[in-house]
């Protein structure tokens, strides 16, 4: 295989894709240049001498700037360069044009969904419990955890290994589940609701409503204390300004209007279980893929994450598109470096200025607290190769493929049925993904070159990996490899393989690690300050 990568013949910076030595010469094309330092994998070294002051690029494109001399053949590192954007103008944005990629090959797939009596697909069925304040995140756990200890739905290897290692214990035995075509109980635990500003409270209840309303949840079961900020009356508020036309069951517990807790448990115990009793047994049936809303994210990045996994989600969103589906990009501070492909892709000239406003809001609250979200790339990203955040967010943007942006949504607005979105969220693994999956996401796209974690309540997450040594050590984690890549395998063929992964997804015929490992996570982003 090739050991070095010139991503774009413009390029002034080269990618290694192997430990390299001092003293080698490598060729690209008409080109050659000995190295001057060592660079490890997944790092750049310079193509050409660089001076103070001069701009180095990837990707066709500005993403960083030489803070002293830089040799031909040196190794890029943050000692010697910093962040830095080309300016961007709404006024030199012109037209946008794109090649219409050949998706023939999925014009007739179709993916077994839920179709819902308002049109929309979903592809889960979890009876959904939520608080509308950190004071009742316990009694969430706890009714969540019995229904699903005993409807059947639990599955704790934990447990099972503490059981089997505390001799003297009963066995564990697996329970059969009581309602089969309901596929579990999930829940979601808030940081906010009280004691902060109410346009964070807002903000909860919007997305909490997002939640509910999401056609992967069947009913919802939510808990308040009494006197928090986010009031039932606004939590019912979101909710009808998100779907006026709400009829999905729903039980509240307001646990200060009760005697005791005990008490309020039980009967919501009860009560959920004779809704989930009632709920009508319901088949996936076979839709179309333009049903299906895919979000895309990457998470714990490394020097790979641009050029294999990344672009890989991009052709699967690109195609997704094409054929009438719908696609959102996330994490605004990962799209710092690149504004000027994202303003000129837009469609609209409202959705140029949507998205440079929310930048320019984004970027004011950085100042504001001493900072700046280019400082987004983490002390791993930069081990790894991802030195500065035009770097990484030139990279993160392949994600979004190539195709047109057909519109810009704010934090926890919903996002068209159809087009490529930008959706306004934090760079941060858990924030984003609750952030797409508001926007209305039914399955999750998520790459990562060091691994993380990260799933969803609701919604499955494919994490997919963007070297093949980090798809093999965590395994237990990683839905899909696109590590060959870099090993010389054609990005087309990785990504059909990837495309196939997401319909079985979304289908059901196929558990995401995240699933298995029950990583069920969700994190509201907080805006303003705690009071």
């Amino acid at each position: 295989m090739q050991k070095i990568l010139r991503i774009d013949e413009t390029d002034n910076l080269i990618v290694a894709l192997k430990d390299l030595h001092a003293g080698e010469m490598y060729q690209w094309g008409d080109e050659s240049v000995t190295l001057v330092t060592d660079v490890k994998a997944k790092h750049k070294f310079a193509l050409e001498a660089v001076p103070e002051g001069g701009i180095v690029s990837m990707y066709g494109t500005a993403v960083g700037k030489a803070t002293k001399p830089i040799a031909r053949g040196e190794v890029i590192t943050v000692d010697n360069i910093r962040h830095y954007a080309a300016p961007v103008s709404l006024e030199e944005s012109g037209d946008y044009e794109w090649q219409i990629p050949d998706v023939s090959a999925w014009k007739d797939r179709t993916f077994k969904g839920y179709v819902r009596d308002d049109g929309r697909v979903g592809t889960a069925n979890y009876w959904l419990i939520f608080p509308l304040v950190f004071c009742e995140n316990r009694n969430v756990t706890k009714l969540t955890d019995a229904l699903n200890e005993a409807l059947g739905y639990t599955n704790n290897s934990l447990k099972s290994f503490a059981l089997d290692l505390t001799a003297g214990e009963q066995a564990q035995t697996t329970k059969p589940k009581l309602f089969p075509h309901i596929e579990g109980v999930r829940c979601i635990t808030v940081t906010s609701g009280c004691g902060g500003a109410t346009s964070d409270s807002k903000t909860m209840c919007d997305v909490l409503a997002a939640y509910a309303d999401h056609p992967n949840v069947i009913g919802i079961t939510v808990f308040s204390l009494g006197c928090e900020k986010a009031q039932r009356k606004m939590f019912k508020e979101s909710l009808a300004a998100r779907n006026p036309a709400f009829d999905k069951p729903a039980l509240y517990f307001r646990q200060q209007e009760w005697n005791s807790e005990e008490e309020m448990m039980q009967t919501a115990l009860k009560q959920t279980y004779e809704c989930m009793k009632a709920v009508k047994p319901q088949s996936r049936t076979d839709v179309p893929l333009s049903y299906l809303k895919l979000g895309v994210k990457c998470g714990a990045s490394d020097g790979f994450s641009g050029i294999s996994g990344n672009p890989a989600m991009g052709l699967v969103s690109d195609w997704l598109v094409t054929l009438g589906g719908a696609s959102g990009l996330a994490e605004f501070p990962e799209l710092c470096g690149a504004e000027g492909d994202m303003v000129k892709r837009c469609i609209r000239f409202e959705d140029k200025k949507k998205f440079l406003d929310l930048m320019g809001q984004y970027e004011k609250t950085a100042n504001f607290f001493n900072t700046t979200i280019a400082d987004n790339p983490s002390p791993g990203n930069i081990a790894d190769g991802l030195i500065t955040d035009a770097i990484k967010s030139t990279g993160a943007a392949k994600k979004g493929g190539k195709s047109p942006i057909s519109a810009v949504c704010d934090y926890a607005e919903p996002m068209p049925d159809s087009g490529l979105s930008l959706v306004c969220t934090p760079g941060n693994d858990v924030d984003a993904v609750t952030g797409l999956v508001a926007a209305g996401c039914n399955v999750v796209i998520f790459s990562t070159g060091l691994g993380t974690p990260t799933g969803n309540p609701i919604v499955p997450v494919v994490k997919i990996s963007t070297n093949s040594a980090i798809a093999q050590r965590l395994s237990d984690m990683i839905d899909y490899d696109c590590g060959p890549v870099i090993e010389g395998v054609p990005l087309p063929e990785i990504s059909k393989g990837l495309f196939e992964r997401v319909i079985e997804t979304a289908g059901g015929e196929y558990k995401v690690k995240a699933d298995r490992l029950e990583q069920f996570d969700f994190l509201l982003w907080k805006r303003s300050l705690d009071l």
